[in-house]
């Protein structure tokens, strides 16, 4: 009797186990009805992604297509607009001039360049980890590839993301002519902290801080001049 039983089940189980394989390879050769045939007119809810099930390679946008698309968002242009008049200040102060010099340093994606050249200075450039051609170059700010005293003019608004702030600022110093210029955009403070940094500035000297706004947020700006003989 158990030997029968035990027959029946076995039956039973090949036989559902037949079942579902066959079910399953339906599944795989039959075209889901949430795809989109080929043939099908593009809507523009459906532009992208098209469904779960195209395996059509995505459409990448040249990068002179996919910039323009990038520096002509909302988002893009507020930001330039905070760093042009942010830098404008420096040049009506008499720091920045169309022939200077520029580097940023950290730049990101490139709006603190792009700044400096609609300002009009014809001679900018921006380094970051990772290239955002063709505004930014990659190179590390803390070793950076660039000969002593080759620029006027130093810039960024990230020291406070350095890993080695000492080392960042050396650099800066560094590649900064003697008479030019170093300036840090920090969180908004006050007299000990804009003195702590300073003591980062082992041949430059304090000439300027002042509060300002950047990016929407609240800055301190402290502009060093590199000095003509350490101190």
């Amino acid at each position: 009797m158990e030997r029968n039983v035990e027959k029946m089940l076995n039956r039973v189980s090949v036989v559902f186990i037949s079942i579902g394989t066959v079910l399953m390879v339906i599944m795989i050769l039959q075209t889901p009805k949430t795809c989109i045939s080929p043939e099908a007119p593009s809507k523009p809810h459906t532009h992208f992604p098209r469904s779960t099930c195209d395996s059509s390679p995505r459409q990448h946008l040249p990068l002179p297509k996919k910039n323009a698309r990038l520096w002509s968002s909302k988002a893009w242009k507020s930001r330039l607009s905070s760093f042009s008049n942010y830098f404008l200040r420096f040049r009506d102060l008499g720091f920045l001039q169309n022939h200077t010099k520029a580097l940023c340093l950290s730049a990101g994606a490139g709006h603190a360049p792009m700044a400096l050249s609609n300002i009009g200075l014809a001679d900018v450039t921006a380094v970051e980890l990772v290239d955002s051609i063709p505004l930014v170059k990659r190179a590390d700010p803390h070793n950076l590839p660039f000969f002593d005293g080759v620029f006027d003019f130093a810039f960024t608004a990230h020291l406070a993301e350095a890993l080695f702030p000492w080392r960042f600022v050396e650099e800066m110093e560094r590649t900064v002519r003697r008479g030019g210029f170093c300036v840090v955009a920090v969180d908004e403070c006050g007299g000990d902290d804009v003195r702590d940094i300073a003591r980062l500035f082992h041949k430059s000297k304090v000439v300027d801080v002042a509060n300002v706004t950047l990016e929407g947020s609240k800055r301190t700006s402290i502009l060093f001049k590199v000095q003509d003989s350490p101190t």
